[in-house]
């Protein structure tokens, strides 16, 4: 399959049966366009070729292509379609394949001039990536096969369209147009002007695109591509918010589940499906909307919350870990509060480092992203995780996220503290992270395109990782992940990059997070690859992170050095390059297990405990208490005061003289030393008052 002799038939071959099968569950298109090969299926069922005449077509076009020397080269270029045409110019040998997007553009051509070509868009600032193809299509290279290929077009027959169908050769509506031999043996040479059709099918009021094909790749694309103004130039803005593409297939997911989705998306934005003959012979029958049993609404509040918020007017957050916010009106702040306990998160026992329980950098990430949203800030700049937040195994911790008053930049600075629950009133907190908010860059072209690399998967050119005793091997270096946190499935290298597939186990909620602690950690063990050594290696510092998409339970990574030289960067797509979250960069940092302990939140009760002390005939305390030694006698002491014994400190009570703050036995004789009984007993007494 990977001979385009026979990618080009199972193409239009798999293109044309859904079609057909859409086609008898009532979803009729209003409109229809193709990329390359797509167009040719396109047309056919628009009517222009009868269903021989274009497997004709197909075939002679496949074959062809065949039999033309390899050698050629194809490179996706992050460039605008002007800055690649002027690299080219001096190139005769190369030409532009494909146009899809305003920065998305491949060159294709001899493989020589195709590389230095590449190579001075590189050096310019563009981002390159050669893809893994048989010959170099849409270029010059296919000049001596378009002669026997105008042959076959121009024998068979032609009609025009009944369907409306758009050209991404010439990027606008046609008509009698493909009817003509000419624009068929062009379409070979030409480029592929995806996203002008894209602009035109918008233009004539698409808002809902079909996919039909073994994957999603265009459904990756499309979003991409910014809308036209009537002035011809590009807006700010992405694609209609209202917009969708459905893919009816995806790649690695079960075909029938994969187009139920689809069409049952289709349905829900107005288009008519014959459900009947959906399922007819399926056994499939209507049934009753669930019972109550199976409405799984919480009436009552979280009682933390509630209390709360009843008490300081707080207002919840919806934050699984953050149950409730408060504006703070003098500076323009606010403070995020919530309790954290493996009895109300049990998913984070799974997290066990060097055998304490640590809440992940990737949750503390999170309660940041939280709490920059609240302020209006997408993006979190910075931050830098200072002592490991360790769980109790019994109780729990509280936890605020502070973020101060906006600087001139709209910047805020955040912290996330936390304190044992049964703390008593005043106690101290501990700052385990603090950082930057700022409101979300809007510029993430590069992003963007770096999420479109994810559309080939795996990755043209990355070496699979052998992950056989993968968490065996993290766990002898002391990080022990149980089931939630033990997320990847897989991983390739290619040069200085990761890549990885991760997984949220099935269950795990993910409302209310913007990217789930479990799924993110288990990118991140990823980047533990390409830290040298055997010992333990945590997240310390994170720079420009973006959640792009709440409720993800599945990602693509990308993980490679960061732009700045320090750390890596990180990428999460989803299966159709559709960004999830972006970090710009990431530092890892190794730590010992006895570093751990200071990240464990003090118990807020204090116990007595008596400390055996050796005086050494010489006093010793501060300027509180002293500590005297007797010889038999009894030795006390008060504040700027010692008394030589029990007579003398009764007779100075008994005299009416100022009682010491703080009295303490050092040495008491045993009854029948000498020493009054009652006297004891005054002594006794006077430490019961004092304490």
């Amino acid at each position: 399959m990977d001979e385009t002799v026979w990618a080009q038939a199972g193409l239009f071959a798999v293109e044309v049966a859904l079609f057909r099968l859409l086609q008898s569950w009532g979803i009729a298109p209003q409109v229809v366009a193709g990329h390359s090969i797509g167009e040719l299926a396109a047309a056919h069922v628009a009517g222009v070729w009868s269903l021989e005449d274009a497997c004709a077509v197909v075939a002679a076009r496949g074959r062809l292509m065949q039999e033309l020397p390899s050698g050629g080269a194809m490179v996706a270029v992050e460039a605008t379609e002007e800055q690649v045409a002027e690299a080219i110019q001096d190139h005769p040998l190369v030409g532009i394949a494909a146009v899809n997007g305003p920065r998305a553009v491949v060159i294709s051509g001899a493989e020589a001039e195709v590389e230095a070509a590449a190579e001075e868009l590189a050096r310019a600032g563009a981002r390159t990536r050669r893809l893994r193809v048989s010959h170099a299509f849409h270029s010059p290279l296919m000049e001596p096969m378009l002669e026997r290929f105008a042959q076959v077009v121009g024998a068979v027959g032609y009609q025009e369209p009944r369907l409306a169908m758009v050209s991404a050769l010439t990027g606008q509506p046609v008509t009698t147009e493909v009817t003509d031999p000419a624009y068929w043996v062009k379409h070979v040479r030409e480029a592929v002007r995806f996203a002008d059709a894209v602009s035109a099918l918008r233009d004539n009021g698409v808002r809902t695109f079909i996919e039909i094909g073994p994957d999603g790749v265009l459904s990756g694309m499309g979003p991409q591509i910014r809308t036209t103004s009537d002035t011809g130039e590009a807006d700010t803005g992405e694609a209609d918010a209202g917009e969708v593409w459905l893919p009816v297939l995806r790649r690695g997911r079960d075909e029938v589940r994969a187009l139920l989705t689809a069409i049952a998306r289709v349905h829900v934005r107005g288009q008519a499906v014959d459900w009947d003959q959906v399922f007819a012979g399926t056994g499939a029958r209507r049934v009753d909307l669930p019972t109550y049993a199976f409405q799984r609404q919480r009436y009552w509040l979280n009682p933390v919350a509630a209390s709360r918020a009843e008490h300081l007017g707080l207002e919840t957050s919806g934050h699984p870990l953050l149950g409730a916010a408060v504006e703070l009106p003098a500076t323009g702040g606010l403070v995020l509060t919530g309790q954290l306990s493996l009895s109300t998160q049990p998913w984070l026992a799974d997290h066990v480092v060097a055998g304490q329980t640590v809440v992940p950098g990737a949750a503390l990430l999170d309660m940041a992203v939280r709490a920059g949203d609240e302020a209006g800030c997408g993006q979190v700049e910075e931050l830098l995780i200072e002592t490991p937040l360790i769980l109790p195994e019994r109780g729990g911790v509280r936890v605020q996220v502070t973020v101060e008053g906006p600087d001139e930049a709209g910047r805020r600075v955040f912290g996330v503290y936390a304190q044992a629950e049964d703390a008593v009133s005043g106690g101290e907190w501990t700052r385990h992270a603090t950082g930057l908010v700022a409101p979300a860059d809007t510029g993430v072209d590069v992003v963007v395109a770096e999420g479109g690399e994810l559309l080939v998967w795996p990755p043209a050119g990355a070496v699979a990782v052998d992950l056989g005793d993968f968490y065996g091997g993290l766990a002898g270096r002391g990080l022990a992940y149980g089931p939630v946190f033990r997320g990847v499935q897989a991983a390739w290298r290619r040069g200085e990059e990761l890549f990885a597939e991760v997984v949220l186990l099935e269950g795990v909620a993910v409302a209310g997070f913007g990217l789930h602690p479990a799924l993110l950690d288990a990118a991140l063990h990823v980047a533990g690859l390409s830290v040298g050594g055997e010992g333990l290696v945590l997240p310390f510092a994170w720079g420009d992170v973006v959640v792009h998409a709440a409720g993800a339970v599945t990602a693509r990574v990308r993980i490679a050095p960061s732009v700045s030289g320090e750390g890596v960067s990180v990428l999460l797509a989803d299966a159709v390059g559709g960004l999830i979250a972006s970090v710009g960069s990431l530092v890892l940092r190794p730590v010992s297990a006895d570093g751990l302990t200071a990240g464990r939140v003090r118990d807020g009760l204090f116990g007595v405990e008596w400390v055996p002390a050796s005086l050494g005939g010489q006093p010793v305390g501060n300027d509180r208490w002293v500590l005297v030694g007797g010889d038999g006698g009894l030795g006390l002491c008060g504040v700027g005061r010692c008394f030589g014994g029990v007579g003398e400190l009764v007779g100075v009570v008994e005299e009416g003289g100022e009682v010491p703050e703080v009295v303490v036995v050092c040495a008491v004789p045993e009854v029948g030393a000498g020493v009054p009984g009652g006297v004891r007993g005054v002594a006794v007494g006077l430490l019961g008052v004092v304490g």
